[in-house]
């Protein structure tokens, strides 16, 4: 894993100074997540797979997309 690891230059929110940070990529992202073996992170796991299960509904269905959408942006509407 630490191979797909590159650091990157950010800004630290505490003093405005700019710091080499440990990145991923959201691949290597899942990977991580994927491979902590806590039970503490099953229910994120579990989550995680039905956004991922979702997404790739919508991309055989784009009419889910698009009513996810639309709910979002009712939800946020100013009343």
């Amino acid at each position: 894993m630490h191979e797909n690891i590159v650091q990157l230059k950010m800004k630290s929110q505490k003093d405005g100074k700019n710091y080499l940070t440990d990145v991923l990529s959201t691949k290597g992202i899942l990977r991580l997540i994927e491979s902590i073996p806590s039970k503490n992170a099953e229910s994120f796991k579990v989550w995680l797979a039905q956004m991922g299960k979702e997404r790739i509904d919508e991309v055989f269905d784009p009419e889910l997309a698009v009513n996810r959408a639309v709910d979002y942006y009712r939800s946020k509407r100013i009343r």
